[in-house]
């Protein structure tokens, strides 16, 4: 932090030479006091209004070091607009207010971007002594929060090319009045339309640049890259596919249900989705052990004990991170990949393995088997490893990831059934202290289940029973005599009419035909 303020310092003491006229701050001068002061309040409202962002060193450099990139880019397009011979109004329209916000609000979100927007407004009026403070101070506002206001969704990087549009025709049409109300209509050139207009659109291009390089060197993921990685082409979407494709439609159907839970809460929706997809990939080693790829005919758990299958179940878990890292997964899937079934229990075999030991507890008493033979079973062993959820996305796709497979057992699924088994489920897993690590409110967790809820009735609705149609063995064929001794088949599966009513029989009735229609 130490750095910033002297980053900021420095950067002032640059500016302040750029012409002839403007004499460069001293060392201690009312000009360097007002930017100690801002300085030190961006500090202030960065630790206040942002904590979650400082708790992470990596946060705190990126804010903080874009800010000074931004006015270090400020101060070279100054310096290169003054040799041009720009002044006035258009030496400020054409500096590029939108850098910080627009980097910030992509990569950290918009809440980011505003706090850029704001304290590069108030720095740069008293950093940049050769230039208007007011027209500084209104340009900068304008340009930043407009930059802001633009990457309300960037999911596509051409999305930043549109914002950069909309950006530059705003500072465009301020220029233009700005000339307008300075020096009248006389005063009005090309320039002042055409050179900020540019400089917008240049603006979102280097930041768009900036975007993967930042990424890389700080650990953060977009929603520009996660939807560059929601690639179902992927090379362990494909195996899964294959090798597993009821654990790859199981992810699929996951994926549906967290992304729109996220979308609720203001979770990350597009990390939410890609984490599903790759969030079972550990059950490629042994796809056949998971129910939802088993033969019904052939139980590879028949031969084995409960404890062996639970171990076999739960070992998915490494798998899938062994795979993941082999892979060069992102981060973030790999933590979604550890904790999407947290610390739980593996219910089911872990009931099987107590029923197994009462039984031989039975036997014991009657003197059917040995003491010895009493199997210990521990509760422990049938529980996964962890870690619990430690994030909102992660926590979504484990409460997804159970409610899928337990709907599927539901028999004639309807909304009460529905609602009242996300209901059970979500409950268990908050009493059994799998969401203690994470940032979910009670609040969130009913808008999550409202979620599922909706969506799943809207996949398992039930659809109208069509009638099968006859086929041609099914119909029965009927003859009628008609002239000079001939018969003629008659389909009698004809669909029925007003004309042609059915009998007590079943039949449809016969009229007589008229007279002088040639049948006797």
């Amino acid at each position: 932090m130490g750095l910033f303020v002297v980053g900021v310092l420095v950067i002032m003491h640059l500016a302040g030479g750029l012409t002839e006229g403007t004499k460069r701050p001293e060392l201690w001068d009312s000009n360097t006091l007002y930017a100690l002061a801002l300085s030190g309040a961006a500090l202030v409202h960065f630790n206040v209004a942002h904590r979650s962002l400082m708790q992470d060193n990596r946060n705190t450099l990126l804010v903080l070091g874009t800010l000074l990139l931004h006015l270090i880019a400020v101060w070279g397009t100054m310096r290169f607009g003054i040799h041009q011979g720009w002044s006035g109004g258009l030496l400020v329209m054409v500096l590029p207010h939108a850098l910080a916000p627009l980097v910030l609000s992509v990569l950290l979100g918009r809440r980011a971007g505003l706090f850029a927007a704001t304290y590069v407004t108030l720095l740069g009026a008293v950093v940049f002594l050769p230039v208007n403070r007011l027209t500084f101070l209104a340009a900068s506002a304008l340009v930043g929060f407009l930059a802001v206001l633009v990457t309300r969704k960037v999911r596509r990087r051409y999305r930043l090319f549109i914002g950069g549009c909309y950006i530059g025709l705003g500072t465009a049409i301020f220029s233009a009045l700005l000339a307008l109300t300075e020096g009248g209509q006389k005063q009005f050139d090309w320039e002042l339309v055409s050179v900020p207009l540019m400089i917008g659109i240049f603006t979102s291009m280097v930041a768009g640049g900036l975007l993967p390089v930042l990424e890389s060197i700080f650990g953060i993921t977009t929603d520009i890259t996660w939807l560059e990685l929601a690639d179902l082409n992927h090379p362990l979407m494909r195996r899964l596919s294959i090798e597993a494709p009821g654990t790859y439609h199981h992810s699929l159907v996951v994926a549906n249900l967290a992304e729109a839970a996220a979308e609720a809460i203001g979770a990350s929706a597009t990390m939410c989705r890609v984490c599903s997809y790759f969030h079972d990939i550990g059950k490629l080693n042994k796809p056949e052990y998971f129910i939802e790829n088993m033969d019904p005919a052939d139980n590879p758990h028949d031969g084995l004990t409960a404890r062996m299958s639970a171990l076999v179940l739960i070992a998915h878990v490494k798998d899938g991170v062994d795979i993941a890292i082999k892979h060069n997964l992102n981060g973030k899937i790999i933590d979604v990949i550890e904790q999407h079934h947290g610390t739980s229990l593996a219910w089911y075999f872990y009931r099987q393995a107590l029923d197994q030991k009462a039984e031989v507890l039975r036997l014991v008493q009657q003197d059917k088997a040995n003491e010895d033979d009493v199997p210990q079973v521990s509760e422990e062993v049938f529980r996964y490893p962890g870690p619990k959820p430690q994030f909102k996305e992660a926590a979504i796709v484990s409460l997804a990831d159970v409610v899928e497979s337990a709907s599927r057992t539901l028999e004639k699924p309807n909304a009460s059934r529905i609602e009242s088994a996300v209901d059970e489920l979500v409950m268990s897993r908050l009493i059994d202290g799998q969401l203690d690590d994470c940032d979910l409110t009670i609040a969130d967790l009913a808008k999550v289940k409202a979620t599922f809820v909706k969506t799943l009735i809207s996949m398992m609705h039930s659809r109208i029973k069509y009638q099968a149609r006859e086929t041609a063995a099914n119909r029965e064929e009927t003859v009628l005599p008609v002239a000079e001794g001939k018969v003629v088949p008659m389909d009698a599966g004809r669909l029925l009419t007003d004309r042609d009513p059915p009998t007590s029989s079943g039949r449809p009735s016969r009229k007589r035909p008229a007279k002088g229609s040639g049948v006797a």
